[in-house]
């Protein structure tokens, strides 16, 4: 029987994902270090500036984090005063998630922070590239 070739770990798609997502996380915390953000925690702000008021069950879709994950999250940004829950007038059994005046007032301080750690990450790629790598992601997330 003849000997396989030792896979080449550092060229797979898990481990090149991974990676690029390590370096990501990397380039928000130095942009981000400021505030005691986790990119999670940016992303259902981000969410929530676009449509406040949004039920946890949707935020957790849209987001795709799981309600256990959602939960502590919510738990986090609502300690920190950024968002605050509140009953569903349609489901008595849930709760919008709200931004509070001090959550609405980070919008356009960190957008342009966000912006520029995108602009960090994708430095190396042209602008079709940028869009050929969304649109792959975008496959493999679905």
């Amino acid at each position: 029987m003849p000997a396989r070739t030792p896979i080449e770990i550092e060229k797979t798609l898990g481990f090149l994902l991974s990676k690029a997502y390590q370096r990501a996380s990397l380039i928000f915390k130095e942009h981000f270090d400021d505030y005691d953000l986790t990119p999670q925690q940016f992303g259902l702000l981000g969410f929530l500036w676009r449509e406040d008021g949004l039920s946890q069950s949707v935020l957790s879709a849209k987001s795709q984090i799981d309600r256990t994950t959602m939960g502590g999250l919510i738990d986090r940004l609502e300690k920190e005063g950024l968002v605050a829950r509140q009953a569903d007038p349609d489901d008595r059994r849930a709760y919008r998630i709200c931004l509070t005046e001090k959550g609405k007032a980070l919008q356009p301080e960190l957008t342009p922070l966000a912006l520029k750690a995108q602009r960090k990450l994708v430095a190396k790629l042209t602008p079709e590239e940028q869009e050929t790598l969304k649109s792959l992601l975008e496959k493999i997330r679905s």
